[in-house]
């Protein structure tokens, strides 16, 4: 979905202030573009020797300090907004109250995994807030898709719209229009003692499980390739073949098989929506820590 908390932040604080269900955003860290001078030494004896005997002035310290702590504290209460005026989604309510599935969720962790036990089987389902920083729609920031008949006309007359008045626009559209969630990745394992482990990568998207490729590995730990060395071994291991290309019944029974297990489309809607609020409480807590980091 469009990132439209992003949009909100960077529009006039008098825009109505939507729920974090409506305001997804990709917060891409933007890397600041710093000017490097270059340098080289002086190879002048007369400027060695004045180097060496003149004192070093230094630069006033902390100028911007006072300026970001508030501009900090201002997002911080911005967010606190959002939060407050927000209710759960019955999405994920409901999951969490009814499903078999247990969530581990670790704060300060992008990764969030759902573990339940199946007979002698365990199944963990683990899906990332990254998605969210990483998704990015082609026509994200493409100016015709916030244009209506009459932008365009405008703009064929000479006229056109202020920045802040194209991102209320947007926002207006999106809200009307509805807003698809953004696609999740799951990693979910099935996992028996001493026989190894299905590791089946997974779309959540629209509501419904898209299955993309079913593995199998003798050595579970390969399944949840936890570290570098683990994921690296794991790529040695011919795991199967892509599932599209099963035989469609085969395709059929291996869906049920995970529906069974509790992948389902109630998994599929809740993860979205948990990752969104799950996004949002990481994202104010990183802006209370720098505020004290700054502030100290």
């Amino acid at each position: 979905m469009m990132s439209l908390r992003a949009v909100v932040r960077s529009a006039p604080r008098t825009v109505t202030r939507l729920s974090s269900t409506t305001l997804r955003s990709s917060r891409l860290a933007q890397p600041s573009s710093l000017l490097k001078s270059s340098w080289a030494p002086l190879r002048s004896s007369q400027f060695t020797s004045s180097f060496s005997t003149s004192q070093f002035r230094q630069a006033p310290a902390a100028e911007v300090d006072e300026e970001l702590s508030a501009k900090l504290d201002s997002e911080l209460q911005f967010e606190n907004e959002l939060k407050e005026d927000e209710q759960l989604p019955a999405s994920v309510k409901d999951f969490l109250e009814n499903s078999p599935f247990e969530l581990k969720d670790q704060p300060g962790k992008e990764d969030v995994s759902l573990v339940r036990k199946f007979g002698n089987e365990t199944i963990t389902v683990t899906f990332s807030i990254s998605d969210l920083a990483n998704y990015e729609p082609d026509d994200m920031f493409n100016e015709e898709s916030v244009l209506d008949d009459e932008d365009a006309a405008e703009l064929s007359e000479g006229k056109r719209a202020s920045p802040a008045e194209a991102a209320e626009e947007a926002l207006e559209d999106d809200i009307e229009g509805g807003d698809a969630p953004v696609p999740c990745r799951l990693n979910i394992v099935v996992e028996k003692p001493g026989k190894g482990a299905l590791n089946i990568e997974a779309m959540a998207q629209d509501g419904q499980i898209i299955v993309e490729n079913f593995y199998y590995f003798k050595d579970a730990k390969l399944a949840h390739g936890k570290t570098a060395e683990i994921a690296h071994a794991a790529t040695d291991i011919y795991p199967g073949p892509p599932f599209g290309s099963l035989d469609e019944d085969l395709q059929i029974l291996m869906e049920r098989y995970l529906e069974e297990r509790g992948v389902t489309q109630a998994l599929a809607v809740f993860v979205p929506d948990y990752m969104d609020i799950k996004e949002q409480r990481e994202y104010q807590t990183w802006l209370k820590d720098v505020k004290e980091f700054v502030d100290a």
